[in-house]
């Protein structure tokens, strides 16, 4: 296959994959099928075959993919300053960085898809949870340690004090539209627990 084969080959893939994750949030897994998949991607269902085995296949590519879009975030968490005179700036902007990633609606409705197909595919969901939100733990508890390190923090469990952290955050925002089924936050709200998370974070930790 030339270059044009090949990029024409690759959009059609993005394209299925762009109407998957659509249909998929719309209708739920059991609900989609491939005929829907194939007439929002404007392909043949041949043609979606031709990328994807089957639905789950597609399903389980289309998750994964997700966890790549954390790497943002994730790079955040890695770049927190340490600087004692402006720690709670630098947490609170970091939190509230934090809140827009995952509040996101297209993250919102997907970790929803996740958990209600979870005893489906428990392993896809495993996966998604330790290459996405995990990992972002992880590497948010590798910079509490650096700042415990430098006396700036007191903390023995640097995972745990990050579980603190993120509970702080997300507890409000993401149990609301997770039983509401989409966002019932704004942006001042978002403001208001990025704000109030750090102040009530440093006040247990600094």
């Amino acid at each position: 296959m030339d270059a044009n084969g090949q990029g024409r080959s690759a959009r059609k893939r993005q394209a299925i994959m762009e109407a998957a994750t659509a249909v998929f949030m719309e209708k739920g897994y059991a609900g989609t099928s491939m005929d829907d998949i194939a007439k929002l991607a404007a392909v043949s269902k041949q043609t979606v075959y031709k990328h994807f085995s089957d639905k789950e296949k597609l399903f389980a590519d289309i998750v994964l993919a997700t966890t790549d879009r954390l790497d943002t975030t994730i790079d955040l968490l890695t770049d927190l300053p340490t600087d004692d005179a402006d720690l709670e700036e630098n947490l609170t902007r970091l939190a509230r960085q934090f809140l827009t990633a995952l509040t996101n609606p297209r993250v919102i409705q997907l970790r929803r898809l996740i958990i209600a197909n979870a005893d489906v595919f428990p392993d896809l969901g495993t996966k998604w949870y330790e290459r996405g939100f995990e990992r972002g733990l992880a590497t948010l508890a590798a910079a509490f340690q650096r700042l415990a390190d430098q006396g700036l923090l007191r903390i023995d469990d640097a995972l745990l004090a990050a579980n603190h952290f993120s509970g702080l955050l997300l507890w409000i925002p993401v149990n609301k539209a997770m039983f509401t089924g989409s966002a019932q936050h704004t942006e001042a709200d978002l403001d208001r627990y990025a704000t109030a998370g750090a102040r009530v974070f440093l006040a247990a930790y600094r």
